[in-house]
C-alpha cells in the first residue's frame, strides 16, 4: 500500500513538473500575441492619422500644382487603398501603407519646384503635422516588429516551442520591410 502511495506522489510531481512549465509557456505565448495586436493597433492608428492628414495636404498642393495631377492623383489613389485595405490582413494593409508611403514621397519631391508652395503656412503646418505622424508610425512600426520577434522567437525556441506546437501557436511574418522604392536616394535638383 506504502509503495502505491509512493508511486502515485511520484506521478503527481512528475506531472506537475511538465504541466506547471507547460502552462506557463502558453501564457507568456498568449501574452506576446496580444501584445502584437495591441502594437498593430497603435501602427493602425498611426496610419489613420496620417491617412486623414492627407486629404489637407493634397488640397494645398493642388492649389498651387495645378499641372501635376498624376501625382495627386497617385497620393489620392494609395490613400483610398490603404482605406480600402484597414481591417483586412496585416500583410494588405502594410502593401497599402507601402505604397502610400512612395505616393508621399512624390508629393513631398513635388513640392520643391513650387517655392510659394513651400513658403504656404497652411502648407508649412500640415508638412510639420505629416512628419510628426510619419515619425510616430516609425515608432510604431519598430515596436511591432520588435513583438513579433520576440513572439517568434520563443514560438521556436525549446521549451516553449513545445506548448506553442501543442496550442497551435504559428509564426507571424507579417513585418514591416523597407520596400525597394525606399531604398531609393531621393534626387535633389537646384
Amino acid at each position: 500500500m506504502k509503495s502505491v502511495l509512493v508511486g502515485i506522489g511520484v506521478l503527481i510531481v512528475l506531472a506537475l513538473l511538465i504541466v506547471v512549465p507547460l502552462m506557463g509557456s502558453r501564457n507568456d505565448l498568449v501574452v506576446e500575441k496580444n501584445d502584437i495586436d495591441g502594437k498593430w493597433a497603435q501602427v493602425d492608428n498611426d496610419m489613420k492619422r496620417r491617412a486623414d492628414l492627407i486629404p489637407n495636404l493634397v488640397e494645398t498642393v493642388k492649389g498651387y500644382a495645378k499641372q501635376e495631377q498624376t501625382v495627386i492623383s497617385e497620393v489620392a489613389n494609395a490613400r483610398a487603398a490603404l482605406l480600402g485595405a484597414r481591417g483586412a490582413d496585416r500583410s494588405s494593409e502594410i502593401r497599402a501603407n507601402d505604397q502610400l508611403t512612395g505616393a508621399l514621397g512624390h508629393l513631398l519631391v513635388l513640392t520643391e519646384n513650387y517655392p510659394d508652395l513651400k513658403s504656404n503656412q497652411n502648407f508649412l503646418q500640415l508638412q510639420d503635422q505629416l512628419e510628426g505622424t510619419e515619425n510616430r508610425i516609425a515608432v510604431s512600426r519598430r515596436d511591432y516588429n520588435l513583438a513579433i520577434q520576440k513572439y517568434n522567437t520563443d514560438v521556436e525556441l525549446f521549451p516553449k516551442n513545445l506548448a506553442a506546437d501543442i496550442f497551435g501557436f504559428k509564426r507571424d511574418d507579417a513585418y514591416f520591410k523597407t520596400t525597394d522604392e525606399e531604398k531609393k536616394v531621393p534626387q535633389v535638383k537646384f
